[in-house]
């Protein structure tokens, strides 16, 4: 069963914690964690691209020439796509690209991303953030207490609201809740701060 340091705010530590091992101390599956990312970066796209085709451009209500006897090619309209100012052929509509994975294949992606941070040993637990008030430099004395300062993904419990608001305006510091941990943040963020609470939260979600 894996375990990581417990610290305190401070920066001191007070033990060790020991996590799920079906869900920190697994074999991660290369696979299954590249399907995540797509799935996640193609639920990113807003897909509002758009043409005119000839039903929606301006103009072309009569025929340009009679149909018999000018020695030109038949027109119908003069918002065909072989106009100037004509309709677009076979462009882009707006439509969604997200899809979803089975949900046991979600939570294997998951499970190999954060057993890959805890191997790495990139995955630290503290046992609380509290704060009295919203302020960002008091968070920052904590990251350096912590010895934090890379890429850092800061995972709070969700009623954590002073934490929150002290640590969302620090460079390269992205804070979510515990409800919402997922594989693209977990891999963009070179370290993943936990409080003890939303560890238990994601546990349970994921057991």
């Amino acid at each position: 069963m894996p375990k990581v340091t417990l610290f305190k705010q401070d920066g001191s530590s007070i033990g060790e914690v020991e996590l799920n091992d079906a869900i920190f101390g697994i074999e991660p599956n290369e696979s299954v964690i590249f399907d995540a990312v797509i799935m996640q970066r193609a639920s990113l796209r807003q897909g509002t691209h758009a043409v005119k085709n000839r039903s929606a451009v301006s103009g072309g209500g009569r025929k340009p020439w009679r149909q018999k006897g000018t020695g030109r090619a038949r027109q119908g309209s003069t918002r065909s796509p072989q106009w100037v100012g004509g309709g677009t052929v076979f462009g882009p509509t707006p439509r969604s690209y997200s899809y979803k994975l089975p949900r046991k294949v979600r939570r294997l992606a998951l499970q190999s991303v954060l057993s890959q941070k805890v191997a790495e040993e990139k995955f630290v637990v503290v046992d609380s953030l509290s704060f009295d008030k919203p302020e960002t430099k008091a968070f920052k004395d904590v990251l350096g207490n912590l010895k934090v300062d890379s890429k850092l993904l800061i995972v709070l419990e969700g009623e954590n609201t002073n934490a929150y608001l002290s640590a969302r305006n620090i460079p390269n510091v992205k804070v979510i809740d515990d409800l919402n941990v997922n594989v693209l943040d977990v891999i963009n963020y070179d370290k993943v701060l936990i409080t003890q609470a939303a560890l238990s939260t994601v546990e349970e979600a994921l057991a």
